[in-house]
């Protein structure tokens, strides 16, 4: 088996993946292995921007009190305040690598505009930086191409994280620490290791495990995953952010519209035509996204609709194609003019406010092993995710990652053998149809019984059938070679055992966690929940 040596190990390449890159290159060979290209990855599928304080009228308190009081009194306020207190100068440094924010209309003879700002559900003003409709994309595309440029950092793409290699695993005397990651080349089905004495878990979220997610294809909560068959403790899985909009078309895979929208003055209304927003929240739509989500759901559930509608028909088509290029292109393709006609939409699953415990600079409970960006659970977000909070999170906590990465001592790993991966009498499969089966199968169970309401009896329903999923997905995994499908698979149905857990230890609503049996905040259940398996504990 080919072991490749690195001083830094990045798996996933988003934007908390291509932050570290950049800012460890000067410092050391980098292995950056992303499961598919550099453009997939939910970084890129970000519309909205990042909210950073930048405006004469904002600050950090009050962005930081929209981000407590999004996160219903679970947000930790001194990770919060520093993330937010670092963001304007890593904005300063996207700038510096090329990426252009939208500025006001200006007279030619000043020097700078000032940033055009949008507003979006939670926020007190206008403080969102974008580039049009695709921020995401474009941040992407200038990061990528300057990754690329930078000899020590080598790419991987179309590779594939298997699972994390410990010393614990390997027996090795001493802490437990991690040094390297198995990956499947998805082109060549070759498996082989990476061994580093820094790694970086910087694989993004999970929405794949619902069935209705405004996420990419990538989405399947690897590194969640990895992390609890490698004993981490797991912070807050409970806490699935659902975007209230989605387009609702059968053609439109995941296509997500904008908050941005609703942040232009757009109305949601349900089948009637009629708005209800304000019967929810005197905030309307421009309340946090829980309780959007869950507004849209309860008007769907009792009137019957198989859709709600969002109308922005008040403002004109110049002014739309010019601000919402990309989301107006897409809903003219698919047969809906925004400017003359509500557009329909739905919530789906979007953004995992829980993942592998970890601080600011990165820094998990296990030596060499740090974790950035959504894979992470920071404190940050608490029970909701503020707006475009989560770019921000990985561009600051990719950024301290690294340097954290770069300024500790670690030994090198090389004496350290590497066992060769065992196939055993793996043979290759002949029934792809029950990976497909069970594929939709977990995402069906979590979003009729694990969604945006639940209930008892719901969640243990889902926990029956996802473990029985999960000792099915064990035998076929044993006797079959691996591809990228069966170990999709094999972490969605553990990250969907991670939510429904979490869930049940919730026994109160706060944030993103709404249940019938408990429609109330307990102040005793102000606190994280954590899932601490032993290694392997949760292994399929």
């Amino acid at each position: 088996m080919k072991t490749l040596d690195c001083d830094f190990l990045i798996i996933g390449g988003g934007l908390a993946g291509l932050s570290a890159a950049l800012e460890l290159a000067p410092h050391g060979h980098v292995v950056l292995c992303a499961k598919r290209t550099l453009d997939e990855s939910n970084s890129s599928h970000a519309q909205g921007g990042i909210a950073v304080p930048i405006a004469e009228e904002d600050t950090i308190e009050a962005h930081l009190q929209d981000t407590l009081v999004a996160g219903a009194d679970l947000t930790d306020a001194a990770v919060a305040r520093e993330i937010i207190a670092a963001g304007a100068e890593r904005i300063a440094a996207l700038e510096a690598w090329g990426v252009r924010f939208e500025r006001k209309p200006h007279h030619p003879r000043e020097v700078d505009a000032e940033y055009d700002l949008g507003r979006e559900g939670g926020h007190s003003v206008r403080r969102i930086l974008h580039s049009g409709d695709f921020t995401g994309a474009e941040i992407i595309r200038v990061l990528s191409e300057r990754v690329r440029r930078q000899p020590p950092v080598q790419v991987l793409e179309n590779t594939m994280a298997i699972d994390l290699i410990t010393t614990g695993w390997l027996k090795v005397p001493g802490d437990d620490a991690c040094i390297g990651a198995y990956f499947l080349d998805r082109t060549t089905s070759e498996i082989f290791a990476v061994r580093a004495p820094h790694v970086l878990l910087a694989t993004g979220g999970a929405g794949k495990v619902y069935l209705y997610t405004s996420n990419p294809d990538v989405a399947t909560g690897d590194g969640v995953a990895m992390a609890w068959r490698a004993g981490l403790e797991i912070r807050n899985m409970e806490f699935v952010q659902f975007h209230p909009t989605c387009l609702f078309h059968p053609e439109a895979k995941s296509f997500l519209v904008s908050e941005a929208v609703r942040g232009e003055g757009a109305r949601l209304l349900n089948g009637a035509g009629k708005p209800f927003m304000k019967r929810y929240d005197p905030r309307a739509e421009l309340a946090p996204r829980d309780i959007v989500a869950r507004a849209i759901d309860h008007e769907m559930k009792t009137r019957g609709d198989a859709c709600a509608y969002l109308d922005i028909t008040h403002k004109s088509a110049a002014f739309l194609k010019q601000r919402f290029p990309n989301i107006y292109a897409t809903c003219k393709k698919y047969g809906f003019d925004m400017a003359r006609q509500p557009i329909p939409i739905v919530p789906a699953a979007h953004y995992f406010c829980g993942g592998v415990a970890a601080d600011v600079r990165g820094r998990t409970a296990m030596a060499g092993l740090h974790a950035a960006g959504e894979v992470a659970c920071t404190g940050l977000h608490g029970a909701n995710r503020l707006a475009s909070n989560s770019l921000l999170e990985a561009l600051v906590c990719g950024h301290a990652a690294a340097r954290d990465m770069r300024t500790t001592a670690r030994p090198k790993m090389r004496k350290i053998k590497i066992p060769a991966w065992k196939t055993g009498d793996a043979v290759p499969s002949d029934e792809a149809v029950v990976v497909t089966h069970n594929w939709n199968e977990v995402r069906t169970v979590m979003w009729d019984y694990v969604g945006i309401v639940r209930t008892n009896r719901r969640l243990a329903r889902a926990l029956r059938r996802i473990a029985t999923l999960r000792r099915e997905i064990r035998a076929y995994y044993r006797d079959y070679l691996v591809t990228s499908d069966l170990l999709e698979l094999r972490n969605i149905a553990a990250v969907a055992e991670l939510v429904i857990r979490s869930a049940m230890l919730r026994r109160e609503s706060r944030g993103l966690h709404y249940t019938l049996d408990y429609p109330y905040l307990a102040e005793s259940m102000r606190r994280d929940t954590a899932i601490h398996d032993l290694p392997g504990g949760g292994a399929v």
